[in-house]
């Protein structure tokens, strides 16, 4: 019987200890904590550019998923409909979080069908499309660090991440494990190809979430690392 209460007793306080030892490993590692680093600053702001929403679209004060779908955004429906799933319905519950899709002014109507095909009678608050000259669009583009021009529709299956202070924000360092190991050349991601799932679902959600948790630690006062910028592995 005895031993019976000894067994329990080691149980229950392995139970107990596990999850508080758990808590102790996270908190250290708060302190350590590696933010997304800035690729690229100061791009451009959106205000300016119509929409169909009654509110003014901006990208400052919000984390931004920056997209193009050109003069026939039907023809892009993939890239749209990857976005939605993989990213916009992962985060959409997220502070400030917003999807901002960029396309010239005149294709209105196709907007409203691709917005009803990837729609299907969900919440979608937090996507918005805002229409701009063939000029400015190329203007915005050219503000953000790209790894592909737009094609010549306006579109690109990439899409950039932006902060609230108007800064993509993406890996100046896109090395995996064995890359770093075998000293091979560093690359930088700053955008993020929507045909390719496994880059948004690992790479994309990935340094979302790194983003979010970020923020989140300013608004709690215990972000203390500064923010590793494109210009600092240069020196």
């Amino acid at each position: 019987m005895q031993k019976n209460n000894l067994k329990r007793n080691i149980v229950l306080g392995i139970l107990f200890f596990l999850p508080v030892a758990f808590l102790l490993m996270l908190y250290p590692a708060k302190h350590n904590y590696i933010p997304l680093d800035i690729v690229n600053e100061n791009t451009e702001e959106i205000s300016q550019f119509s929409s169909a929403s009654d509110k003014k679209i901006e990208l400052t004060n919000h984390i931004t998923v920056l997209g193009f779908l050109g003069k026939t955004p039907l023809d892009n429906s993939i890239t749209a409909s990857n976005l939605k799933e993989l990213v916009y319905d992962k985060f959409k519950g997220f502070k400030k979080f917003q999807i901002v899709i960029v396309v010239p002014e005149g294709v209105e109507k196709d907007i409203e069908e691709l917005h009803k095909e990837i729609a299907k009678y969900e919440d979608l608050r937090f996507w918005h499309y805002v229409y701009a000259s063939e000029h400015e669009i190329k203007n915005l583009y050219s503000s953000l660090k790209i790894e592909s021009p737009l094609k010549n529709d306006l579109s690109t299956d990439d899409v950039f991440i932006i902060d609230k202070d108007l800064n993509q924000r993406g890996r100046i360092d896109a090395r995996d494990k064995k890359q770093i190991e075998a000293n091979k050349a560093i690359t930088t991601l700053s955008a993020y190809n929507c045909i390719e799932v496994s880059v948004i679902k690992n790479k994309m959600s990935e340094d979302m979430r790194i983003l979010f948790t970020e923020y989140r630690q300013k608004r709690k006062g215990n972000f203390n690392s500064t923010t590793r910028r494109v210009d600092d592995i240069k020196k």
